[in-house]
């Protein structure tokens, strides 16, 4: 793609690395085949493609982005699905990163719009912020038809049926590696993940520790940053991602580390782009350093070698999240290892496909996240699974809303198929 940036805007890094990407693309559309948005909408505007000529007209013009652009990307979800097709190697994902911190900075989004923004960067990142939300969803859930903006409803909605109790396996602390140690590892706990499933860090701490890995939560760690960034508010998801290289190159400068473990895909996705988020910044080596350690949970159950097990006869429909097959490239090792923990693994039709959570998206485009939803629990109620399996607590929140099948962590299937407890949600499955 041809780009006319002025060599004044090119002297900015952002708009540099913009310029790199936009000149890489080359019109094919191959990645509107991928793009559910496109898929659900149809309209040119809602694939990459289009996302990527609204963006290079914004940012090539330098003036404040408008409603219809900040309409259509808004209705990106960032599942990255388009990267994972682009046969020209587009970096979509620090695009459309850069337009919606030029959105951020350049337009006054409508009052409600913005209230709701506010309020989501205020309480999703901090678990105690979100259990006192989520109480608040639950007692006014009966009253959502009251409610006249479909957001809020939404929001009523997203309350688990149970909250769990606070973990004390979040706190700081070291775990012990049973038997001989076969490496160190930081366990990131997340935020959202802390108030509305404490049963999958338990079952990934009780896991590598099986293994042989000592795992430590470091103090001070927190957020990911991936909510506020994909907002586009920089300045608090960077805020968020250097406490975490903090914490955790301390971690790294003590005791040492073999890696940072994350049991959350989209905030994998996140922390391996720390390197890029840094890469003018004064923590540009230690970001980098926490980047390359950064692994998902099955990348490091692999390296320790997860025994092989029985068959279990429990047939497990695998969802594949977005930010691990399409953000991290992380296709196959989920599934080889509860193949090799004996059970079952089916896919469904079309699994390339978001889910439709995406982070905040299910929250501020319901209508859309809904629809994908429908579609997505079509093709995993279609395999008969006994159970669904993903990697990520957010497509986890949304399958569970629309299906009666249980839905559990992969970590929970394999804690339980290597002496763990069995998953709660699976009581109606004999061990």
């Amino acid at each position: 793609m041809q780009t006319n940036f002025t060599d004044e805007q090119l002297a900015d890094p952002g708009i540099q690395r913009a310029n790199e990407i936009l000149r890489s693309c080359v019109h094919c559309g191959f990645c509107t085949a991928t793009c559910p948005s496109y898929q659900a909408l149809g309209d040119e505007l809602d694939s990459p493609r289009g996302r990527i000529y609204l963006i290079k007209d914004m940012l090539e013009s330098g003036r404040p982005a408008d409603a219809q652009t900040v309409k259509h990307i808004d209705r990106c979800l960032s599942c990255l699905a388009c990267m994972t097709t682009c046969p020209s190697g587009v970096h979509y994902m620090h695009l459309v990163d850069h337009a919606r911190a030029h959105i951020e900075k350049t337009y006054k989004r409508p009052f409600m719009d913005r209230a709701l923004r506010w309020v989501l960067a205020k309480v999703l990142p901090y678990p105690g912020r979100f259990r006192l939300a989520l109480l608040g969803a639950k007692i006014g859930r009966p009253f959502r038809g009251l409610v006249p903006d479909k957001r809020l409803r939404a929001m009523l909605d997203m309350a688990p049926k149970r909250i769990p109790p606070v973990s004390r396996n979040d706190d700081p602390q070291v775990f012990t590696a049973r038997g001989v140690r076969k490496m160190r590892v930081a366990l990131m706990t997340g935020c959202a993940q802390k108030a509305l499933n404490t049963d999958i860090n338990d079952a990934t701490i009780r896991l590598l520790t099986r293994l042989g890995a000592e795992v430590v939560v470091a103090r001070g760690q927190g957020c990911c940053g991936a909510l506020t960034h994909h907002m586009g508010r920089e300045a608090e998801a960077h805020g968020s991602a250097k406490a975490n290289i903090r914490a955790w190159m301390a971690e790294v400068n003590g005791d040492g580390l073999d890696a940072v473990v994350i049991n959350t895909s989209g905030c994998g996705t996140t922390v391996k782009d720390y390197g890029h988020m840094f890469q003018l910044d004064g923590k540009a080596e230690d970001a980098a350093t926490v980047a390359g350690l950064a692994a998902d949970v099955s990348e490091v159950l692999t390296r320790l070698e997860l025994p092989e097990g029985a068959a279990k006869g429990v047939r497990v429909g695998y969802h594949a999240a977005c930010s691990l097959q399409h953000g991290q490239q992380i296709k196959d090792a989920p599934k080889a290892l509860l193949r090799r923990a004996g059970f079952e693994v089916v896919e469904p039709a079309d699994s390339h496909l978001c889910c439709g959570s995406a982070g905040t998206y299910n929250l501020m485009q319901p209508e859309i996240s809904g629809e994908l939803k429908r579609r997505k629990v079509g093709t995993l109620e279609a395999i008969a699974p006994d159970v669904i399996a993903a990697g990520n607590i957010g497509c986890m929140m949304q399958i569970d809303g629309g299906t009666g099948v249980p839905v559990v962590h992969t970590v929970e299937l394999l804690d339980w198929a290597t002496g763990g407890p069995r998953p709660r949600e699976l009581s109606d499955i004999n061990d």
